[in-house]
């Protein structure tokens, strides 16, 4: 019976090969009819065998190309109109627009076999793409996603380009960034002062004065890294002289997954996302016997392993490298130099030359790094290679559209666009200038990327926030939402979940609504509001901000509450780079409550354990004390028991978790002898052990059975595994953060999840 069908395919089905891939798909089924490009997507008629056609519809999504992210499909049923041939048609302009922009993706395999075939016309040429990978997000300056809207328009396509291009058949057709060496652009070497240094072969000569030792700025796809040879100490300890980075760890490039489980245990979903197209930074355990210099993750039981992603980088892993240094291109705090120019200025007492070339970035994106946790790839920043694809929210917010602008570090932006919430990439801190100016580039670039016009804005409560200051300055309504809400929040909108549950968000900081800083929260809560119903009892926090860098004043906090008088003699015992001067400035602070806010952090307790068993007791980078906390926990094995907790229930009925109790435990067992390991795993399964205990509590109350876990201290997979474990072996439903980051990273799209709901509401 023959039969003639539409069929509508929305999501990220434009510029990534879709429409050859229909015509493929439907000559093999031997239908007729055609498909073109609309400004919501994808506009399909086929006509032929009815079992065709349902084949056909059903291989759209199975089967697509790797960059195609089908999001819905629609089948409508037409009159038989006896089409004989199938054909692309020229593309409709006119309507609103609703596509998806793709990420930037890694060289795919084709590109790559292209690169290294002599006989191939673009061999060893480091622009080599297709409609399967190459630059998206970061070389687009306008939609519709057409090359003169692109970064790429300067470059006119030869002949033979512009045949590939427009024939149907190749794999390049309407790939908008192909080229070739004789209409694309071309690599150059710069030394420090920004002269070209005559080579036959930049990459030839990068490599050469990589393997000398030299410091080489290489641009890539959202920026410039700082690239040295990560198998000698010399050039890694130079970089972390001029960048100033004395500890926090380098990421490093490898040239395959053999070379990464020569350094790394590597598990089957390590492997896996290693090599997807994305090609996240990767945290894996370090091997026993790798010969990777300590200097380039210093106190660290893992490394940072990423694959080549652009063929400068695959060509640059051809030389006698075990594996790179590739490190963002900025000194400490700022954000990633990403113009030829801006690198030349920033980067020129970092670097000894720059490997640069002449197709713009039209938008800065950092690298995104990633860590299986519990069996699933979880982000730490999500960034290159996922921004700005969308996550679908639970609610519509057509009409009312939403900017969440997130907190003030590790920001990121979000968009909404009827249910879909586009996040931006990662802009770092906002304290920093630099950052924040990134910051309005960002909420420009994606109103015009994603054409919306926002009708409200998301922030964070903290009246001192730079995102919060320009949320209030945009002239728009502004729908704050307090911190952890936000966190939680997050979980539902990734779980198109709108119901109740038990919300435990464990951070750094929040602003709370008693006037204390909150981060050990547990919450009843959905997208409309919150109960707070538990949290970690209060201590000081002398100096405020000062105490985050310097985990040994929350030790002598924690100990003064724990052991009282004598805590001074315990704190000169188990932390002597305290002074008894800064220790006498503390008592003082706490004393009076002179720059001294009260908090419930469990990032400030993952601090104090960290500096009281002679761990870390200065963080040089965000969160290093708890990240080398985590790390002894692991080398413990399989250590077991935990501390004894008092959960007090105060008369309104909230829980309070003293975790002065952990402390003493602690302290008492690492003075007697213990391990620093086996103390560091029991001080984790205590806090697991408590945290669930609490939430039992909480369900004896509410009758609820789904406990959401968010917040950065959940990005210790330690904790959040044996957490997880400990609620499922009480039956609990355990709600995780996957397509965003549990820690600040993701606190926009719970924003704009609760700004919704308020809307709707409205």
């Amino acid at each position: 019976m023959m039969r003639r069908a539409a069929v509508t395919v929305q999501g990220m089905v434009q510029g990534v090969g879709f429409r050859p891939f229909v015509h493929g798909l439907a000559t093999r089924l031997h239908l007729a009819g055609f498909v073109r490009n609309e400004p919501h997507g994808v506009e399909i008629e086929v006509e032929g065998s009815s079992s065709a056609v349902d084949a056909f519809v059903a291989q759209l999504k199975t089967s697509a190309p790797p960059l195609v992210r089908v999001q819905e499909v629609w089948v409508h049923e037409m009159r038989v109109a006896g089409d004989k041939t199938f054909e692309i048609r020229t593309s409709v302009r006119a309507g609103e627009r609703t596509v998806l922009i793709a990420p930037d993706q890694a060289t795919c395999e084709d590109c790559l076999r292209e690169l290294h075939d002599p006989r191939d016309r673009r061999y060893r040429y480091p622009f080599i793409n297709c409609t399967n990978c190459g630059p998206r997000y970061t070389i687009i300056r306008d939609v519709p996603y057409d090359r003169a809207n692109t970064t790429m328009a300067e470059f006119e396509m030869c002949p033979r380009c512009r045949a590939e291009y427009e024939d149907p058949t190749n794999r390049r057709f309407h790939a908008e960034p192909t080229c070739c060496p004789v209409c694309g652009p071309r690599v150059e070497l710069l030394d420090a002062d920004g002269k070209r240094i005559a080579c036959a072969d930049p990459i030839e000569e990068a490599i050469h004065l990589l393997s000398l030792g030299r410091i080489v700025a290489v641009k890539g796809l959202g920026g410039f890294h700082l690239a040295c040879d990560a198998t000698h100490a010399a050039p890694v300890r130079l970089l972390r002289r001029r960048k100033q980075r004395d500890l926090k760890p380098f990421a490093i490039m490898v040239r395959n997954t053999q070379a990464a489980e020569r350094i790394c245990e590597v598990s089957d979903e390590e492997r896996a996302a290693l090599v997807r197209p994305e090609r996240p930074i990767l945290l894996m355990k370090k091997r026993s016997g790798h010969d990777i210099p300590d200097e380039v993750a210093p106190r660290s039981n893992s490394f940072g392993v990423m694959l080549p992603y652009t063929p400068i980088h695959a060509l640059l892993m051809e030389g006698p490298f075990e594996a790179l240094v590739m490190t963002s291109g900025n000194l400490t705090d700022e954000p990633i130099a990403f113009t030829n120019e801006e690198a030349l200025d920033r980067l020129r007492n970092l670097a000894d030359c720059f490997l640069t070339h002449n197709r713009a970035i039209h938008i800065r994106t950092d690298d995104s790094v990633a860590r299986v946790i519990a069996g699933r790839q979880r982000f730490l920043r999500r960034s290159r290679g996922y921004a700005p694809f969308p996550v679908t929210l639970p609610v519509d917010t057509a009409g009312r559209e939403i900017l969440a602008v997130g907190p003030e570090l590790s920001a990121t932006l979000c968009l909404t666009r009827g249910p879909q919430a586009f996040l931006s990439h990662h802009l770092g801190d906002l304290e920093n200038v630099a950052a924040y100016d990134a910051f309005l580039q960002a909420v420009e670039h994606l109103e015009n990327l994603m054409a919306v016009t926002p009708r409200v804005v998301a922030c964070d409560m903290h009246p001192d926030y730079g995102s919060t200051r320009y949320a209030r300055s945009s002239g728009l309504p502004v729908i704050p939402v307090q911190h952890h809400h936000a966190h939680i929040a997050s979980v539902l909108a990734e779980a198109g979940r709108t119901d109740q549950v038990i919300g435990v968000a464990f951070d750094g900081l929040g602003w709370g609504e008693d006037g204390t800083v909150w981060g050990g929260e547990f919450l009843v809560c959905d997208l409309a509001g919150y109960q707070r119903v538990g949290h970690l009892a209060v201590v000081p926090q002398p100096g405020g901000d000062v105490s985050s860098k310097r985990p040994a004043r929350m030790g002598y906090v924690y100990l003064t509450a724990a052991y009282g008088e004598q805590a001074e003699k315990l704190a000169e015992e188990l932390m002597p780079e305290l002074s008894a001067d800064e220790r006498r400035v503390i008592a003082q602070q706490i004393e009076r409550r002179v720059n001294c806010p009260r908090t419930s952090s469990m990032g400030r307790l993952f601090d104090a354990a960290s500096a009281l068993l002679g761990i870390c007791s200065e963080n040089t980078y965000h969160a290093q004390a708890p990240i080398e906390l985590e790390a002894h926990a692991w080398d413990a094995g399989d250590e077991s028991g935990v501390y004894t907790c008092n959960i007090e229930v105060e008369e309104r009925g909230v829980c309070v978790v003293h975790a002065s109790d952990i402390v003493r435990g602690m302290v008492d067992d690492f003075r007697s002898g213990v391990s620093r390991v086996t103390c560091a795993a029991r001080f984790h399964n205590s806090i697991a052990r408590a945290t669930v205990e609490v939430c039992e509590r909480i369900r004896d109350r509410t009758r609820l059975n789904a406990a959401a876990l968010s917040g950065g201290v959940f990005a210790n997979a330690y904790l959040l595994e044996h957490t997880m474990r400990l609620l499922e072996g009480e039956s609990f439903e355990v709600l995780l953060n996957a397509l965003v980051p549990a820690g600040d990273g993701g606190v926009c799209l719970g924003q704009a999840a609760v700004a919704a709901w308020r809307c709707k509401c409205v």
